[in-house]
């Protein structure tokens, strides 16, 4: 029977069709054995021809789809017709090795003389396909995990402005569900005059190309379903989908970031103000409060030099704790408006070397005898204000030379690099300071020894900390009683 099958579809030219053809193609008759089977499915199966021939077409099926088939084999020779086998179903192929394969089937009855009924099968492999497919699922499923978990509101509109997609996030944020907006132009989530002018502005986009938002962000006002109004940041990209222009918008409601603006320039404001009346005040400091003070120096001294064998011992006394305490008071209106102005009033900054600068400092201050100071040399060139750094090593130097409690005084002047800072140190023999006083000495008009026995104003060490720090510098101190302290403080390298 075999023989004149073959010999039929010789004659047919149906042998040569499958010898030539590059699918997997195979002829079975209607009990389901393999009568030809070309050279594209021996290598799809990986089967020799005398493997498959013969044997019923079940063989290349997995083993839980064999019994099923032989029903729909015999069912479809009863109505033999062209056409895909296995519609809406997913079929699959076995190897020789046990392996599977997904496969698409197409299925052509034959017309034979004698009564004979065959199939011709052309048999696809489909694997690329399918995982082609997987990823394109896998890919769908990722962008919609993050579309759905996105913090920011995203929707989609087409080119015609229709809403398609609205994700939690949007719904939250403007109080409409996505059934609620799809359908429905995005202009709707738009106050007036903004929702007029929407429609038009797209079609002059599609027109012309000329963007205002797409591409790009902006500030714009959103609507909610409630008709309250909010800032919000919109981001709007184009994209092309399935052929279609979509437009893609992100949007983040800015609020409390608009709020937190509105209260910075009303503290802006508020320093600005407060910066004017500072002004003022020094101004009020330098002119109205030293012209008198100055006025009761001279008299001071005038009382005491003309009437000096006119006072007895506590006269004088008081007479000296008078003009002492008048020039420390000129002192303190002169430290507070050095202390006003840091970082009020700025020089340009400039190079400045600290060898020249800290030895002007040295010479200026013209420390007694019996106090040596010592400067390291190959001090650093910084950039910085040179009044500013001169104030900072002033006060240190002079604090070491007015507090020194040694017959024989030695101060210290050193640097090193650390890192993107200067690390400098200012060191003395001294009296040293006790650790529950390091922080109290760096504010505003504390001092540690009493005003009439040590003059001072108390501003000093406070303005070398604010010195400092406006330059994004800290300043810090060791100490040990009796021994000494090392007062530390960074300015950066540049």
């Amino acid at each position: 029977m075999r023989a004149r099958i073959l010999e039929i579809l010789e004659e047919q030219s149906l042998g040569w069709l499958l010898s030539s053809a590059t699918d997997a193609m195979l002829i079975t008759d209607d009990g389901g054995k393999i009568i030809l089977a070309n050279a594209a499915v021996l290598r799809l199966f990986r089967y020799e021809v005398d493997e498959l021939v013969n044997q019923p077409i079940e063989h290349l099926l997995p083993e839980r789809f064999r019994s099923a088939h032989v029903v729909q084999r015999t069912a479809y020779f009863d109505h033999p017709r062209a056409r895909n086998m296995g519609t809406g179903i997913e079929l699959y192929g076995r190897r020789k090795d046990g392996s599977e394969f997904p496969v698409e089937v197409s299925l052509s009855p034959l017309k034979m003389e004698d009564g004979i009924k065959l199939v011709m099968a052309t048999i696809h492999d489909i694997t690329r396909r399918k995982q082609a497919e997987s990823a394109l699922l896998e890919s769908e499923e990722r962008m919609r995990a993050i579309f759905d978990t996105a913090v920011d509101a995203i929707m989609t509109i087409d080119e015609r402005g229709i809403i398609e997609r609205f994700n939690p996030a949007a719904q939250r944020l403007f109080g409409y569900t996505e059934g609620e907006v799809a359908g429905s132009n995005v202009s709707m989530l738009m106050p007036s005059p903004y929702r007029e002018m929407h429609d038009g502005y797209l079609a002059r986009y599609l027109e012309t190309g000329e963007k205002r938002i797409i591409g790009s962000g902006r500030e714009v006002v959103g609507l909610r379903k409630n008709g309250s109004v909010f800032p919000m940041d919109l981001s709007v990209a184009e994209m092309q989908f399935q052929g279609r222009r979509m437009f893609t918008g992100m949007v983040r409601d800015i609020s409390e970031r608009k709020q937190a603006e509105e209260q910075h320039a009303r503290l802006l404001q508020e320093i600005a103000g407060a910066n004017e009346e500072l002004t003022n005040f020094a101004y009020v400091v330098s002119h109205d409060l030293k012209a008198p003070l100055r006025a009761i120096g001279a008299l001071a001294d005038w009382l005491s030099t003309d009437y000096a064998d006119k006072f007895d011992a506590e006269g004088k006394e008081h007479m000296r704790l008078l003009i002492s305490r008048v020039h420390r008071m000129g002192g303190l209106i002169d430290g507070i408006l050095q202390y006003s102005r840091v970082g009020r009033v700025k020089e340009k900054p400039t190079a400045v070397d600290l060898n020249v600068l800290v030895s002007d400092v040295v010479d200026l201050l013209a420390p007694p005898g019996n106090i040596k100071v010592e400067v390291q040399s190959g001090l650093p060139v910084i950039k910085g204000e040179p009044t500013r750094l001169q104030q900072v090593f002033q006060n240190l130097i002079s604090n070491a030379v007015k507090y020194m409690d040694k017959p024989n005084g030695e101060i210290c002047i050193a640097c090193s690099a650390h890192g993107k800072h200067w690390q400098f140190t200012v060191s003395d023999n001294g009296p040293g300071i006790e650790a529950r006083h390091f922080e109290r000495i760096f504010q505003l008009f504390q001092t540690l020894a009493p005003r009439d026995k040590i003059e001072s104003t108390g501003v000093g060490l406070a303005l070398v900390k604010k010195i400092v720090e406006m330059y994004g510098g800290e300043v810090w101190l060791e100490s040990r009683i009796g021994r000494g302290t090392s007062f530390h403080f960074t300015l950066p390298r540049t």
